[in-house]
């Protein structure tokens, strides 16, 4: 690529090229049409003497006349050949050029170059009586003209405007490069100087000489000044820059301190749950265990009654009767609370036993959300809350269950604590439908619903309406992650306030074997 000064040389180069040349062409083409009316006038007024002359010296067969008169046309260096015809004798005389430009004579007929114009010659005798007659024809003339002199005359204009051309071309661009040295030889400095300072260090970059006093040397002293800003500018990024690297590395640490902070509280919140489990369920088992050993205690009794009675002999029917019906009422109870207990040790100890073990199975849906429900019994019977399971029975997952049960806990007792007033009666109903690979699950209440500005925020840790009243802030957020990163799946909360909540979960039957617990779903904040 050519810079801007070779590219200004040529184009000055060729708009005088072009210039002349159109100059030139006019030149050439008006000096053609000067020749041009110059030979015809030449022409004419050749043929014209040469009638006039010739008829009356050819009357006479005067050949020395003829050959005097065509020996005096024959100068100019147009004229290649002139012969006179006579109509009786033939040729008559004729004078020829020949290529030294010698003039000789025309002994008989030849092939003569030129353009050969032929002309008759006729005679008028002015003093005979019959002067009116027509003119005789006494014989013809052949003049031959050349068009060398023209085409010599134009071929040395064209090699004359040529060099002109040429040697204008080449002042020209002398010129322009003497002339235009005197503005790029400052630019091409200003040039390296800008390079040195985009590609070097600011302080190694030296100043232009600010000498020159016209307005390249304004633009150099413009360009040293924005040189001096650059570098304080530099120096303050320099300073700026260090001080955001330490920052980041404090920052950088205080993540890391308050990622394992909130991982301590997330564990912290799944042994709270758990605890608070632990408890309820140790409550409701007190009941039913109460009753079986009331009932054995009296059981006891009643068989010590009869005992004392069959060792003293006097056994009645009656207190047989009565301690048989005291027995199968016992016995009765006993079974019943024992039955009890049973089933609420079972659904606790395989519901605790998959929160801790993090152990994954098969597992039947339907009859897992009942155990879970179940363990929530002892927070629920202290409401007016009643829970609804719609759920098919052939549902069956492979994933993780005590995952899923910390899913449904938190998500029923975050509805149990905010959806309704302290002492409100209310629904909440856990919804269930296989979705080819895919199972979706909705835990839905008719409370109070979500504020619309905390909807956006209600998986995020510590967001909770119930700070200082017990409420962390941690069981959604616990509920986002679990269903993200152990699930492969996604979590939606639609809500209009006074009009209840519902909570979507969509997640696969079978849990991938290699989830990435690092890159949620795309889909998982959605509607969050």
């Amino acid at each position: 690529m050519f810079g801007i000064q070779g590219r200004l040389t040529c184009l000055f180069v060729v708009i005088v090229t072009v210039v002349l040349g159109i100059s030139g062409t006019y030149a050439q083409y008006s000096l053609g049409h000067e020749l041009e009316v110059s030979n015809q006038r030449l022409r004419e007024g050749v043929l014209t003497r040469l009638q006039t002359s010739l008829p009356s010296a050819l009357w006479d067969l005067d050949k020395a006349k003829v050959d005097n008169i065509v020996a005096a046309e024959m100068l100019p260096p147009e004229l290649v050949a002139i012969r006179v015809y006579d109509t009786s004798v033939g040729l008559f005389s004729g004078k020829r050029r020949q290529e030294d430009g010698t003039i000789v004579p025309i002994e008989a007929e030849a092939q003569i170059s030129g353009n050969p114009v032929v002309a008759d010659l006729a005679y008028r005798d002015a003093g005979a009586a019959g002067s009116a007659l027509k003119p005789v024809i006494v014989g013809r003339v052949v003049v031959n003209f050349s068009r060398a002199q023209i085409d010599a005359t134009l071929a040395a204009e064209v090699r004359r405007k040529v060099i002109e051309v040429l040697m204008l071309d080449i002042i020209l661009v002398v010129a322009l490069a003497l002339s235009l040295r005197i503005v790029f030889d400052p630019l091409k400095k200003l040039r390296d100087g800008l390079f040195e300072l985009a590609t070097r260090g600011s302080d190694e970059v030296e100043e232009l000489p600010e000498k020159r006093r016209d307005e390249l040397g304004d633009v150099i002293r413009g360009f040293n000044a924005i040189q001096r800003r650059v570098k304080s500018i530099i120096l303050r990024t320099r300073e700026a820059e260090d001080a955001a690297r330490r920052s980041a590395q404090e920052t950088a640490k205080a993540l890391d301190d308050l990622q394992r902070t909130q991982e301590s509280l997330l564990q912290a919140e799944r042994l709270a749950s758990l605890g608070s489990l632990v408890a309820g369920v140790a409550h409701e088992i007190n009941t039913p265990v109460g009753i079986a050993l009331t009932s054995a205690s009296v059981l006891m009794e009643a068989t010590e009654g009869v005992n004392a009675a069959m060792a003293s002999g006097s056994v009645k029917k009656s207190e047989i009767q009565r301690y048989v019906d005291t027995a199968g009422e016992s016995a009765r109870l006993i079974m019943n609370n024992a039955y009890r207990a049973a089933h609420l040790i079972h659904s606790f100890k395989q519901i605790a036993v998959d929160q801790v073990s993090e152990a994954r199975r098969r597992f039947e849906l339907h009859e897992y959300i009942g155990e879970v429900v179940s363990s929530l019994q002892p927070k629920l019977k202290k409401t007016h809350i009643s829970v609804h399971i719609n759920c098919p029975d052939d549902i069956v997952l492979d994933s993780y269950p005590g995952a899923l049960a910390q899913v449904i806990t938190n998500l029923t007792l975050n509805c149990v604590e905010h959806a309704f007033e302290p002492e409100g009666n209310g629904t909440i109903e856990i919804r269930a439908r296989e979705e080819g690979d895919w199972v979706e699950m909705q835990v839905a209440d008719n409370g109070k619903g979500i504020a619309a500005d905390m909807l956006d925020k209600v998986f995020d840790p510590f967001v909770t309406t119930r700070r200082g009243q017990g409420g962390t802030g941690l069981g959604l957020n616990i509920v986002f992650n679990l269903i993200v990163k152990q699930f492969a799946g996604n979590i939606t909360v639609d809500s209009t306030e006074g009009q209840g909540a519902t909570f979507t979960l969509r997640i696969p039957r079978v849990t991938p074997g290699d989830t990435d617990n690092d890159e949620p779903h795309p889909d998982a904040r959605l509607h969050a």
